[in-house]
């Protein structure tokens, strides 16, 4: 069943008085599941897919669905509340709140659903535990490594039990054993059920993903299913 879906999708930007086409007619079937990894150069426009897919952006041509909803022309309220439910984000700067204890980073999303406090120091507590961050509960990002200050940010993304990931560069910022860690955690999730797209230019990376699609000039050259490294 697809859980995401680009049909005849087009992304244009206007700079100034020139219209750029960053994505260029583009299709996509992803299935619930699935773990795909999305590559190409720098101005290839697989950021540009990532905010179309996770109701960020709209298409200037086409359209947009996520779990068999149409979101091309939601207003913004709508999007606000499809991204809530159904999709987790994992920023390459990890985006996360310096005041804020590494638990209290977790809850805020479900702050934001409307969770009973209970609820959510439950939940992140579990979360926390589950990327091994169990014994960091307190600790505020400064007192973090990169690595950890990364399995936060997957432990928030997961706290409203999204049905799909997305990561940015997720690995953009970090040493190759935190890295490697991280990737394994989101083979784990994988392998729970967990829809995973990312956005990488690192090969290695990439192939830890079953699914390569290869982005240039705003088209899909490439879109290959193989075994994944782990």
């Amino acid at each position: 069943m697809s859980i995401v879906k680009l049909e005849g999708v087009c992304k244009t930007y206007q700079m100034g008085k020139v219209l750029v086409p960053v994505l260029k007619n583009i299709d996509l079937n992803i299935e619930k599941g699935e773990y795909v990894s999305i590559m190409g150069p720098s101005g290839s426009g697989k950021s540009t897919m990532m905010n179309l897919i996770g109701a960020l952006d709209r298409p200037t041509e086409g359209k947009v669905f996520l779990d068999g909803i149409d979101i091309s022309k939601l207003s913004d309220d709508s999007l606000a509340i499809i991204r809530q439910k159904k999709i987790g984000f994992i920023f390459q700067q990890f985006n996360l709140i310096p005041r804020l204890s590494a638990l209290e980073n977790v809850e805020l999303p479900m702050w934001f659903a409307g969770r009973s406090k209970n609820q959510r120091i439950k939940r992140a507590r579990e979360l926390l535990v589950k990327v091994g961050l169990g014994d960091r509960l307190t600790h505020r990002p400064t007192e973090l490594s990169g690595g950890q200050m990364q399995r936060v940010a997957i432990a928030r993304a997961l706290a409203n039990q999204p049905e799909i990931l997305l990561a940015d560069e997720r690995t953009g910022n970090l040493d190759s054993k935190s890295g490697e860690e991280i990737v394994t955690i989101f083979a784990e999730l994988n392998k729970e059920g967990k829809t995973i797209i990312i956005v990488t230019h690192e090969q290695r990376f990439a192939t830890m993903a079953k699914r390569i699609v290869k982005l240039k000039d705003g088209e899909i050259v490439d879109d290959t299913v193989h075994r994944a490294n782990n």
